[in-house]
């Protein structure tokens, strides 16, 4: 059997993206039973919306004429897709992106807790009723503070992505405010950047091309209708699309790996900085010293 990953260890670039798949193949059915008990709502609430916006645009693109084209009525129909189903839409996916969050940080900070043993449903749900609107509110103020960044000549806005990925976990690992996980997290970072950026981009291509695999087929049949009906223009699969989109949300289960990545990040750069683990494990072999329930000899 294989032994279970110890989370709090320093770790280089390879053991991160290395361990961070062994997490997942060890704890793969926990994992994606909690994730679709405690995101399955949002999610479903996002297929439903979204599958309406998409069916809306599809009506629109197949009613337009290539060959007398009314490209002001065309125009006008485009707000018309942002209605009330595309901001519902938008609501569901900020509180789906916030579920899966603290689903898996909770999934893991408990696997800790529980010295490398999977958490039930039950004691997740413990910590994601704890931790959820604190962590709503907080990918709120860190959305802004990012696109603020990337306003900025974009280089700041990729500066600051590594540093606040680390917010959350520290909040959750650490059960802390966003005030000491923000400033926590530039301490944490400091002479680390490099290997952190790194490290994320890495592991959120791998997750890209995934993503491409499983929707490039549905999206290729789609766009094969334009070679179909060259005269007329492009007409969309109302049922191809449908699925492009379920699957498109599906693909959300992909979204647990880089936050396993992130929160192996975060336990070698605390065990770097602050050496709790190595201190843990020393406590543990002083504990484990000489047996003293023997009876003492007598004279």
């Amino acid at each position: 059997m294989a032994q279970k990953i110890e989370l709090q260890k320093i770790r280089d670039f390879g053991d991160i993206i290395t361990d961070t798949f062994i997490f997942i193949r060890q704890n793969l059915k926990p994992l994606i039973t909690c994730f679709f008990i405690f995101c399955g709502f949002f999610l479903i609430g996002s297929i439903i919306f979204s599958t309406i916006q998409e069916a809306k645009a599809v009506n629109l693109f197949n009613g337009f004429n290539a060959e007398q084209p009314d490209f002001d009525l065309f125009r006008n129909s485009i707000f018309s897709l942002f209605g009330v189903e595309y901001l519902l839409n938008v609501i569901f996916l900020v509180f789906n992106y916030t579920a899966i969050n603290v689903t898996v940080f909770s999934f893991l900070c408990l696997y800790k807790e529980k010295g490398n043993v999977p958490p039930t449903p039950e004691e997740v749900w413990g910590y994601f009723k704890f931790f959820y609107f604190k962590i709503l509110g907080s990918g709120i103020l860190l959305a802004i503070l990012l696109i603020v960044g990337a306003l900025l000549c974009i280089i700041p806005g990729i500066y600051l992505y590594p540093v606040l990925s680390l917010v959350f976990p520290i909040m959750i690992f650490e059960n802390t405010s966003f005030g000491y996980a923000f400033n926590r997290s530039f301490r944490l970072i400091k002479d680390n950047w490099w290997i952190t950026f790194g490290t994320i981009i890495i592991i959120g291509l791998i997750i890209y091309f995934a993503d491409v695999a499983v929707l490039l087929p549905l999206t290729l049949i789609n766009l094969s209708s334009f070679f179909v009906h060259p005269k007329g223009g492009l007409h969309l699969s109302s049922t191809v699309t449908t699925i492009t989109t379920i699957l498109q949300h599906l693909c959300l289960v992909f979204y647990i790996v880089p936050l396993v990545t992130i929160s192996l990040i975060y336990y070698s750069l605390a065990e770097k900085l602050d050496a709790t683990g190595l201190i843990g494990r020393i406590d543990k072999l002083g504990a484990n010293g000489p047996d003293n329930s023997l009876s003492k000899e007598e004279y």
